[in-house]
């Protein structure tokens, strides 16, 4: 996920899919576990900055924040099935 401070000033759009040949993999750096050994991942992409003098934000994931997630329970725990 991308945003850029300029990109949604002139497009009005925030945080959306960008970037290029994304890849995400099993490095094999093992990370010591308690019972066995785990992998550790990365993450790689390409990407190609449209503005100059921008903040641009990258993210796994879209942001979640924490008042979204806060109303999302809420709604759960008003609902007799889903609570």
């Amino acid at each position: 996920m991308v945003y850029s401070e300029k990109h949604a000033q002139e497009k009005d759009i925030g945080w959306y899919r960008g970037g290029s040949k994304i890849a995400y993999y099993a490095n094999g750096i093992r990370k010591d576990g308690t019972k066995s050994f785990r992998s550790l991942y990365t993450m790689t992409f390409n990407y190609e900055f449209e503005y100059e003098d921008d903040n641009v934000y990258f993210a796994y994931c879209y942001p979640y924040t924490y008042t979204e997630l806060v109303e999302e329970l809420n709604a759960i725990m008003a609902d007799p099935i889903k609570q």
